[in-house]
């Protein structure tokens, strides 16, 4: 498990992906802007970032297919993103502007070529 908060690389996480087959479970934190990686379930990802000061609200699971480009690269599915309190009643990520602030995030820590 790692927390990105600079940049990482396609290659690097495709290289994650095998334990998986072809994905690698994430977690974003909206408040810092950085991306953890690496591990078998969204939860530990969620507990390292919190080790780390990050506050529970500004974290979301999502899932990156290395192998896929565009919309179909992240996928919005976590059950760290059932949060009641937050109106956010699935596994996905209800709200369209968090949405778009997780694709930022992910846009600008991950390098594509």
């Amino acid at each position: 498990m790692k927390i990105i908060t600079g940049k990482i690389k396609i290659s690097e996480l495709k290289d994650m992906s095998a334990r998986f087959g072809n994905m690698v479970k994430a977690v974003v934190d909206i408040g810092k802007e950085h991306i953890a990686v690496d591990a078998e379930l969204h939860s530990d990802l969620e507990a390292l970032c919190l080790e780390q000061g990050a506050q529970q609200k500004n974290l979301w699971g999502i899932n990156f297919y290395p192998d896929l480009e565009g919309d179909d690269f992240v996928e919005f599915d976590s059950m760290i993103n059932i949060r009641p309190s937050q109106k956010n009643m699935s596994r996905g990520v209800d709200s369209p502007e968090t949405q778009m602030k997780i694709r930022e995030i992910v846009a600008k820590r991950v390098e594509k070529s």
